[in-house]
């Protein structure tokens, strides 16, 4: 087998692992809710960090056989993957829409990371690291505080949870490429710092990527967490590697819209899902009173007395059997009012003129 097909298929089975250990940690998010960040005491979730880690370690390898510019876009058919996996394995099956937008999101990114050029083995120095870290810190902090206040709509929160979750693993990348340029064995321990910020940004994408599955479904958090990871990597290496597009400024035009595309698919997987919990809490109306609308807190699940449950007494006077009138109160006797009848007598009569 040659290098160029060892790459590609390194490549294929790596993005497999990754589809496999997002599948579980949406598996992992829908049974534990109370614990949205590390559920440490879940097997499947440490499963998951394990596939993580697999497809990580086997990108690696494709990149030390293959180019850049092949191994990357590859990747990004994890989200393409995920989809009929979720189907197969865990019956979650996706809709045209969410199709639609992972293949977007995938065109998209794949034909934006097929563009960009490398500039060598450059690296970043002591400065630039500092700025990078503490940028990324603040952004992470904006990101999650963001989400923090949009708890009330899951796909909103789910996006931002998994777009920091991007930014951290992307930072991370660009650290581990500076880490691998700069290395030397004669000092190890100058690259200790940078190694401590590699392992906090992977843990916290981690932990995020993890968050942004609670209560979001599959596609829109992994096509999320998928594109913003390359993307944060990318502008990095542009900015500050002296990275560019391929192609001059035609290569330039056809990434932007590469971009496009991948990010209208993301807006089409949150709004598909926004529209889907729309029609989740749509399906159970209040019923509407004589006096107006009823909170939901108010919603009565029984009925109160019904016509056909009013049986009348034998005798007069004799009360009927006691009805709930309120689920959770005493049941309540309900007395007929005694009627009076007039008598034929007391009934007024005309007269014939």
């Amino acid at each position: 087998m040659s290098a160029l097909a060892l790459s590609v298929l390194l490549s294929l089975v790596s993005a497999v692992a990754y589809a496999g250990g997002a599948i579980v940690q949406e598996r992992v998010a829908a049974g534990t809710p109370d614990q949205p960040y590390a559920p440490m005491r879940s097997p499947a979730w440490w499963a998951a960090v394990a596939l993580s880690g697999v497809g990580g370690l086997l990108h690696v390898v494709a990149l030390a056989y293959g180019p850049l510019s092949l191994v990357q876009p590859l990747g990004a058919l994890t989200i393409v993957f995920a989809l009929p996996m979720a189907a197969l394995f865990v019956r979650r099956r996706a809709g045209a829409t969410a199709w639609r937008g992972a293949i977007m999101a995938t065109v998209g990114l794949g034909g934006l990371l097929s563009l960009t050029g490398t500039a060598g083995s450059n690296s970043l120095d002591g400065t630039q690291r500092l700025v990078v870290a503490l940028a990324t810190a603040g952004g992470l902090v904006a990101l999650m505080a963001s989400a923090r206040a949009a708890h009330r709509h899951p796909a909103v929160r789910s996006a931002l949870l998994a777009g920091a979750a991007g930014v951290a693993f992307g930072v991370s990348s660009v650290f581990t490429k500076t880490v691998a340029v700069d290395w030397t064995a004669a000092a190890p321990t100058a690259q200790l710092p940078s190694m401590l910020v590699i392992g906090v940004l992977a843990t916290a994408g981690m932990l995020l990527s993890q968050a942004s599955y609670r209560d979001a479904g599959l596609a829109a958090p992994l096509a999320t967490l998928t594109v913003v990871n390359p993307v944060v990597a990318a502008a990095i290496g542009i900015t500050m590697f002296g990275e560019s597009f391929r192609y001059g400024m035609t290569g330039t035009v056809v990434a932007l819209g590469c971009g496009v595309v991948a990010a209208g698919g993301l807006i089409l997987l949150t709004t598909e899902r926004i529209t889907s919990d729309a029609k989740g809490r749509g399906g159970a109306k209040a019923p509407v009173a004589a006096g107006g609308p009823v909170a939901p807190e108010a919603v009565i699940s029984e009925p109160v007395i019904s016509a056909q449950a009013v049986v009348r007494a034998k005798t007069p006077g004799e009360p009927l059997a006691a009805v709930p009138v309120l689920p959770g109160l005493p049941a309540v006797p309900v007395v007929p009012a005694p009627v009076t009848v007039p008598s034929a007598a007391a009934l007024p009569v005309p007269l014939r003129s």
